[in-house]
Formats: C-alpha cells, structure tokens, sequence
C-alpha cells in the first residue's frame, strides 16, 4: 500500500517539505512561545512522525526557543515550519498553515489556554485544556 504524500512549504517558496503517511495529532496551541514565534493569537499545529517528514527543496534556519524545543522558519520570508521537542524527539510538528491543504488537518482540541489573549474567544466547540491535552478541560 502507497503512503499519501503531503506536502507544504513557507510563503516565498524557497521552503518545501513533504510528509509520507497520517497525522497523529492536531491542535491549536496558546502558549506564549507559539505566540511570540509566529507574531499571531494562535498557532495550529498538525503532528507527524518524524521519520515521515523530510525538506525536499531550500534551507531552513533552526534555533531553540527554550532548552527542549527546537523550530525552524524559512530565512528569506520568516515563514514558521517546525517545532520539535527533546522529549518526544519522534515527532515533529508542522504549523498547519503551511500545508498545500491545510482544510485536511482541522483541529481536534485547544492547548494552553492559561496563557490566552483575552480579547480572543474561540465558538468552535473543541475541547480546552489550560495546559495540555492531559490536563482537565476548561
């Protein structure tokens, strides 16, 4: 059986990666690091084993946003890509934006809702959890 390709990249084009197989998670995250990351409210997230994802065209810029996290954004038009974290090393996640389709990843719950904006209200209906997907809902 083939795997489905999905694929994505940064604003500009200079970034494109592909990802063999499916989700295992979907999410909007709240926490500030997202936040200041990505300059916006809000940042969708969409995981994948990393042994699935691969560039396949350009270079990304990486850095640690704290001790575990790396992330990597597109130097020629800032656009963020990845974030990893030290402690599952075998996942990646992708910000769902940046998927060609990124309707095919639709959120399944809300993180960190203890660091929110306040003039931000989500109506979705999705579960919140004040931290983690672990932690009990808002």
């Amino acid at each position: 059986m083939a795997l489905t390709n999905i694929d994505g990249g940064c604003l500009c084009g200079s970034v494109r990666y592909r990802i063999q197989g499916a989700a295992i998670n979907s999410m909007i995250c709240h926490c500030r690091t997202c936040r200041r990351a990505a300059a916006a409210p809000v940042v969708a997230w969409v995981t994948f084993p990393i042994e699935r994802f691969r560039f396949v065209k350009g270079e990304v810029t990486e850095y640690s946003s704290s001790a575990p996290v790396r992330r990597t954004f597109c130097a020629c038009c800032g656009t963020p890509l990845t974030y990893t974290h030290a402690d599952a090393p075998q996942f990646v996640d992708i910000t769902t934006c940046s998927l060609d389709d990124p309707d095919s990843f639709p959120p399944t719950h809300h993180s960190w809702l203890r660091h929110d904006v306040g003039w931000l209200k989500f109506a979705d209906g999705l579960p919140q959890f004040p931290e983690s997907r672990n932690d009990r809902t808002v």
